[in-house]
């Protein structure tokens, strides 16, 4: 009970920084609720005037758009799954698996595309291998299929979920704990927290709940352990997807993020300000006339009446950086042909140059690209050695994100095939990459069998 409430290190020096990083990717009226937290109050500020600021705060939220842009952009064209083998068993639960690998309708390209879009804004995110428990146990494979035991599906866990943990000399998980929270409505109709704690070794599991409602906190109990469904392969069914800290690009832009929030606030406020401009008089006698819209002023002869007005040379300052923070934020995400949109037409890139940092762009998608078919790989080759199927798995695709003219592919591959080349696989290949990427929206179990009519001549 004590190890499931112990936090790793690592963990607790996380702890402030994803809620942060979580507002600034999600933006919009959660972004405002929680303004108080990255608005920064001037020295000295009366509280006043300090929460009129805060009721009048707006979000320019680049950064999640960026992020939305590389998922979006990474699954244009969908990975595409092979399989060898003859087990036709397996070749069909591995298309049904496409199809809805989580149990809840998510295709395997729509869960990956969550987890790309978790790691990027939290730094990594988790992905667990499960099997449905049954609560009988079966003598056959047959019956496993029968009565759904052997159905893996995948279950998703942002990098807050993973408290504490222990690695082994290879950086493989000795064991790992999960914890959730839930909103829970109680028979009083009362809110609650339900909370769940899942610990995982490389063969058992166990998981602990526990219920708060108002002030009182239930007691933490066990409500289910046993044998996971990899603990024939000895290994913890954690899984962990990250693209690395150079490719995280919250943590690259986050402070860009904030301090344009904070400089853009302050601008919208002097304009504001600015607008209801304060009458000013000038005179050696002693003023005590009423000012507004429905009065009007006696002058003397030598009196002189005017308008507050700042010149805008501070305005035009704020503009110039506001436009830098900005084109740096689309910079350091490497979205450098996106930046520049402040630049006059004198100064304006090239086509070479946008074509340049576009190239750049694409290489960062497509190590997105490795590292989410890497971990689609080890996942799928877990569920194989889990359910003993006796077929081989693979993972192409995720490595290019220009949908241009499909005669243009067409046109370089009867080239290709018209050099004279002398080996069928290399025709078979060719076919089979023409007919992956115009059919990449198709049913998995479409596009299996078209590779297999191809393999077959």
């Amino acid at each position: 009970m004590e190890e499931i409430n112990r936090e790793h290190p690592e963990y607790r020096a996380q702890g402030d920084v994803w809620p942060k990083y979580w507002d600034l990717y999600v933006g919009g009226e959660q972004m405002i609720r929680n303004a108080d937290r990255y608005l920064v109050a001037r020295k000295n500020e009366p509280g006043d005037v300090f929460r009129e600021r805060l009721q009048r705060a707006y979000y320019e939220n680049y950064i999640g758009s960026i992020i939305d842009w590389y998922g979006a952009t990474l699954f244009r064209r969908e990975p595409v799954l092979a399989f060898e083998g003859g087990d036709e068993r397996g070749r069909a639960f591995y298309n049904e698996f496409a199809e809805d690998c989580d149990l809840r309708g998510s295709t395997l390209s729509e869960f990956f595309r969550r987890q790309v879009v978790n790691a990027l804004v939290l730094g990594k995110s988790y992905v667990v291998v499960d099997f449905p428990r049954i609560g009988r146990k079966a003598t056959t494979r047959a019956e496993e299929d029968e009565l759904g035991m052997s159905r893996a599906y995948l279950c998703e866990y942002p990098a807050s979920s993973l408290i504490n943990w222990e690695r082994d000399e290879q950086g493989e998980l000795e064991w790992a704990v999960l914890r959730t929270e839930r909103v829970v409505q109680g028979a009083d109709g009362e809110a609650g927290v339900e909370r769940r704690w899942i610990r995982y070794d490389r063969e058992t599991f166990r998981i602990y709940r526990q219920v708060e409602t108002g002030a009182v906190k239930g007691e933490t109990g066990l409500v289910d352990e046993g044998r996971h469904g990899l603990a024939g392969q000895r290994r913890v069914p954690v899984f962990e997807f990250s693209v690395g800290e150079g490719l995280w690009l919250m943590n690259k832009a986050a402070s860009l993020q904030l301090e344009h929030f904070n400089k853009s606030n302050g601008l919208s406020w002097a304009l504001t300000n600015g607008l209801f401009a304060m009458p000013v008089v000038y005179t050696d006698r002693k003023f005590e006339q009423l000012v507004g819209d429905s009065y009007y002023l006696q002058l003397g002869q030598d009196d002189k009446f005017g308008w507050t007005e700042p010149e805008g040379h501070v305005y035009e300052i704020a503009l110039r950086n506001l436009d830098r923070l900005k084109d740096e934020i689309y910079r350091v995400c490497y979205l450098m042909s996106q930046a520049g949109g402040g630049l006059s037409k004198a100064t304006a890139m090239t086509g070479y140059s946008k074509e340049r940092d576009y190239a750049i762009t694409q290489e960062v998608l497509r190590g997105f690209g490795d590292s989410v078919k890497e971990t689609m790989k080890r996942v799928l080759k877990a569920i194989v050695a889990g359910r003993e199927d006796a077929i081989g798995v693979d993972v192409a695709g995720l490595d290019e994100f220009d949908i241009g003219d499909f005669s243009d592919e067409l046109a370089d591959a009867e080239r290709l095939l018209g050099m004279g080349i002398e080996s069928g696989t290399l025709r078979k290949q060719v076919f089979k990459k023409l007919a992956m990427k115009f059919l990449c929206d198709a049913r998995q179990e479409v596009k299996d069998q078209i590779a297999r009519e191809i393999e077959g001549g």
